[in-house]
């Protein structure tokens, strides 16, 4: 593949080529309907390319080895940046690096981004309160729709599009939600998140929208850091 289009991008520069079968099984996590087409995976109107040796360059060096995964729309421009989202998940996932519009980006150094609980219907005050009450103990209300307690925000928005991980729930969604948690420890945030999708009938998904079924999840692979020729 062109070493433009490796730049240009979505894709996920990773440090080792990952299965076949591992590849399907994450793309199946932003996208259960994901299916192999020969060595490629088609996914929700993206094809993500088997994996290719790349120059250590294409990542500036941060790598020692390069195995480049990329994305590309296979017909109109993909809805919510679900390209953008899905190069940057395989990354975060697979211990890699992003690169997009010819910036290198490290998935596991973003802040800003945690999981959020998708459900079918907003819940409602006196129903969701409790459920966090239990969980940090005294819960203030910053804002409409906003509330914090022990370090961590939660934050109830309307959920933007229709993200493919969450599709079972749209049988029944009258008014699909948002529960987006954000703090320090992402593996707290993944305990909480799983609660209360149990409790509130939703899914929990990480910023890029893939879905999460365990709070280790939501942290980096073992090892993910180590700098070129230290390990």
């Amino acid at each position: 593949m062109a070493k433009r289009r490796l730049r240009t991008g979505p894709t996920a520069a990773l440090p080792a080529k990952p299965a076949k079968g591992e590849l399907l099984r994450l793309v199946r996590l932003a996208d259960p309907d994901a299916r192999e087409d020969g060595e490629d995976v088609v996914a929700a109107d993206v094809r993500v390319h088997a994996p290719v040796e790349a120059e250590p360059d294409l990542v500036g060096g941060m790598l020692e080895q390069v195995w480049a995964v990329r994305v590309s729309a296979e017909g109109p421009l993909p809805f919510d940046f679900f390209d953008r989202y899905l190069a940057e998940g395989l990354a975060f996932r697979l211990g890699g690096l992003a690169v997009c519009r010819g910036e290198v980006s490290d998935p596991a150094d973003e802040e800003g981004g945690g999981p959020a609980v998708i459900v079918p219907v907003r819940p409602a005050d006196d129903e969701l309160l409790p459920r966090l009450e239990a969980e940090l103990g005294e819960v203030e209300q910053e804002e409409e729709f906003v509330h914090s307690g022990d370090g961590v925000r939660v934050l109830v928005v309307p959920q933007k599009g229709r993200p493919p991980a969450v599709q079972e729930l749209l049988p029944f969604a009258s008014d699909l939600t948002a529960i987006e948690l954000r703090g320090e420890d992402g593996e707290r945030l993944g305990v909480l998140a799983l609660r209360l999708a149990e409790a509130l009938n939703g899914l929990v998904v990480d910023r890029w929208r893939f879905r999460v079924d365990a709070a280790a999840d939501l942290l980096p692979p073992p090892g993910k850091g180590v700098e070129p020729g230290t390990a």
